[in-house]
């Protein structure tokens, strides 16, 4: 089939004859740093050329016609992200300090679109247009009711049961994935994420009196359930939707010879009923609640709590709240269904159910810091991640932590800790009067 049609952007008939070798930064340069302004990139194409400045931080290397076609028929951040992952794109430097130069130098989703009409015009001139390609494997694009038992189910397992030792390998000895707490610059990953969780069971109360029952919600692998049971003598019951952190949590209660004091369940927390527990821990799993059910969440939990219960919510958060768009790269690839909230709406909603609200932190920096130390993990080790996940998943893994540290360092993502209680019915609440009491070890 002849493509005829004509750009008024750039005079150039799509039906033109394609450029010959070496010609393609020639082409595409213009168009390139239209999309990109000033920031300190170059770029390489598949026949050798390159375009950009003489002193870049990083090299961004086309490597084939495909990474083109991918940007036609998918224009925007969810082409790139296809190219990225495929390996059709390659970035030689720092990505983290890359995606930042970007970000800051280049123009919005919808300033960019303008360019589209002259990539288009260009695409067909190099002679890549062609049928659209398959998307990677690892995209995902969940059926079924949002929100529902089983579709969080599927989208839960799309992002945490892709291989127990691959978590090890990127989270580390600690196996926790959210954000730890740097109470010295110097902490290690591993101590960082422990003052983390006994930040947490100090606000919840657990060093006032021996024996309180917690419930984890989204317990991930048992870093949290286990600490409380080994550093407080809580009596914790952990649930998660993830078949892989089941499994390995249940084995690290076991090998702890704590299977006395905690109880891992391979349960949805909307199916916890009749249960009573002093304290409930929510640790990086509100994200994959939804705007919609955060009245029915909060009221789950509520329900769930004796008088004086406390409930620490922590969850990323979003100013305004945030929606992950449909062809987005982290709906498609990381977080589907996943929404962040403004920490206001989560102070609302809890205080709609009963709570009083009576702490709020943020812990923006240490995210970042958390996030870094991914990278480096997963960087260090790359060619065991290629080996665990392949090369398209670990790709997938190392764009969204690195950009997601931008995000964290540039205030556009935030991380809050949120501590209610539910008070009694004269209003004792047994909160300490200050924060010392669960600041002082």
């Amino acid at each position: 089939m002849t493509l005829r049609a004509t750009s008024t952007e750039t005079g150039v008939r799509i039906d033109d004859p394609p450029v010959t070798h070496g010609q393609v930064a020639r082409t595409l340069g213009p168009l390139v740093r239209m999309l990109v302004d000033d920031a300190p990139v170059s770029f390489e194409f598949w026949d050798g050329s390159t375009f950009g400045p003489n002193r870049a931080i990083a090299n961004i290397r086309l490597r084939s016609k495909d990474a083109l076609r991918r940007l036609f028929w998918s224009p925007g951040e969810l082409g790139i992200a296809r190219a990225f992952v495929s390996g059709e794109v390659i970035i030689d430097g720092d990505l983290i300090e890359t995606l930042r130069a970007l970000r800051s130098g280049g123009k919005n989703i919808r300033q960019g679109l303008a360019v589209v009409p002259r990539i288009a015009a260009s695409a067909a001139r190099l002679g890549v247009i062609g049928r659209p390609l398959p998307a990677p494997i690892e995209e995902i694009k969940p059926r079924g009711i949002r929100h529902s038992l089983t579709r969080d189910a599927k989208v839960v397992g799309h992002h945490y049961d892709v291989g127990n030792d691959f978590y090890r390998l990127v989270l580390g000895p600690s196996l926790t994935y959210s954000c730890a707490y740097f109470t010295d610059p110097n902490d290690s990953l591993t101590e960082a994420q422990e003052s983390k969780y006994d930040l947490v069971c100090r606000k919840l109360g657990l060093h006032e009196r021996t024996e309180m029952r917690l419930l984890d919600v989204g317990c991930g692998w048992g870093s949290m359930a286990l600490h409380a049971a080994s550093r407080y003598r809580a009596r914790v019951v952990g649930v998660t939707i993830s078949k892989e952190q089941f499994k390995t949590a249940t084995e690290r209660v076991k090998e702890a010879g704590l299977s006395d004091r905690v109880e891992i369940r391979l349960e949805d927390y909307r199916q916890l009923a009749g249960e009573r527990f002093d304290a409930i821990s929510s640790i990086g799993m509100f994200e994959h609640v939804g705007k919609s059910r955060i009245g029915d969440y909060f009221a789950t939990l509520s329900s769930l709590l004796s008088p004086k219960g406390r409930l620490l919510n922590h969850a990323i958060s979003s100013v305004g709240g945030s929606k992950l768009g449909r062809r987005s790269f982290m709906y498609r690839y990381v977080f589907p269904d996943g929404e962040l909230l403004d920490v206001g709406e989560t102070v609302l909603a809890m205080e709609a159910v009963g709570f009083e609200v009576r702490d709020v932190e943020s812990l923006r920096e240490h995210y970042a810091l958390t996030l870094r130390q991914w990278v480096a993990n997963l960087e260090e080790h790359w060619d065991d991640a290629v080996k665990l996940v392949g090369v398209g998943r670990a790709r997938v893994w190392l764009l969204y932590m690195a950009g997601s540290v931008v995000g964290f360092e540039d205030g556009g993502l935030g991380i809050h800790q949120v501590l209610g209680v539910l008070p009694e019915s004269d209003g004792t609440s047994g909160m300490p009067r200050t924060r010392n009491k669960w600041l002082t070890t």
